[in-house]
């Protein structure tokens, strides 16, 4: 039996990837060096989910339960800009922009997604919801000095709204780590409700 590594996630319009490739360009520009290792745009998404192991016989179960998750949220609009860090910008680790909507759409489909996979054996995230997209990570071993560097830059960069996009179905996500990075194949693609019920 295979097993995959995956997660759920929210595809992003070829668009939004190129201006935050653009973004990356711009920060890698500020930084110099090697000090943080930048996402390729194309493997950006929007987790909701990390799954990690996956068995192929499990792929079936995540599908239905997404179907049940996404049964409940109609498609909605979510808007990118801001950048900052995790944990912080005097430690940082990840340097990350932003994701926001209006409705608290996409908090509700985040909470149905773990509300119908935890039956399937992973258990509910209680760290709280931060919807984010990873540009970059800082290089294990950094100085203290070059980690307050990029603190600094992502402090003082003024990154405004990068764009918008309609969200309209949640996937199911392998990803194939590889010397060159990872590859990603999307093995599920559920469909938000034409209109969530009432």
């Amino acid at each position: 039996m295979t097993t995959l590594r995956t997660f759920i996630a929210i595809d992003l319009s070829a668009e939004l990837r190129g201006r935050l490739g653009d973004l990356q360009d711009r920060l890698r520009g500020d930084l110099g060096g090697r000090c943080v290792r930048w996402v390729q745009p194309q493997g950006i998404h929007l987790t909701l989910k990390f799954l990690g192991d996956t068995s192929e016989k499990q792929v079936a179960d995540v599908e239905r339960a997404l179907a049940r998750a996404a049964a409940s949220v109609a498609p909605f609009a979510i808007s990118v800009g801001g950048v900052g860090c995790f944990p912080n910008t005097r430690r940082p680790r990840v340097v990350w922009v932003a994701v926001r909507d209006k409705g608290q759409m996409l908090a509700r489909l985040h909470a149905a997604v773990e509300r119908h996979v935890a039956p399937l054996g992973w258990p509910t995230d209680d760290r709280g919801f931060s919807p984010h997209l990873t540009l970059g990570r800082v290089a294990k071993g950094v100085s203290p000095t070059v980690e307050a560097a990029v603190g600094l830059m992502v402090e003082s960069s003024v990154v405004e709204q990068i764009g918008v996009q309609r969200v309209t179905a949640v996937n199911l996500i392998a990803s194939e780590l590889r010397p060159a990075g990872a590859v990603y194949t999307t093995l599920v693609s559920v469909p938000l409700a034409e209109m969530a019920p009432a």
